[in-house]
């Protein structure tokens, strides 16, 4: 799936010359909708991609996990990050952090929608100037 979505997003990933790391040859297989988990890792990727740093060469990488209740996917990227504080308002509907990229505010919050109507959470961890981290719990 990763891997379908790479290609769907080889121009962006190649103009902006973005490097992927993905670590996921041990992931078990995750019970989750396969269009739902698509438009998931499209929009996580996509962002990661669109908001990168000018700063420095884009990095993505993306592994996996478990807990003893969650297989859990971790996205995490060296872009432009957000300040302290304001992570939880990625989700809502038509919330836009940056101007510079076209978009509607709509992806995050569907991204969550998916997940938890699936019985799982999102997390995002992120740092001003450094970067962002989102972890997607997907219930086992």
């Amino acid at each position: 799936m990763i891997q379908e979505v790479r290609l769907d997003l080889k121009s962006l990933i190649a103009a902006s010359g973005t490097q992927l790391e993905v670590n996921v040859e041990e992931c078990p297989a995750i019970r989750f909708s396969e269009k739902n988990l698509r438009s998931v890792l499209y929009n996580l990727l996509s962002n990661a991609v669109k908001y990168r740093s000018p700063d420095r060469e884009p990095r993505i990488q993306i592994h996996c996990g478990s807990t003893p209740s969650h297989h859990v996917l971790t996205v995490t990227d060296n872009g432009l990050g957000l300040e302290a504080g304001r992570t939880d308002e990625l989700f809502t509907m038509f919330k836009r952090f940056h101007d510079h990229v076209e978009g509607t505010g709509i992806g995050l919050y569907m991204v969550k929608k998916m997940v938890e109507n699936a019985g799982g959470r999102i997390e995002v961890e992120s740092i001003l100037n450094e970067g962002t981290t989102f972890r997607i719990f997907f219930k086992k």
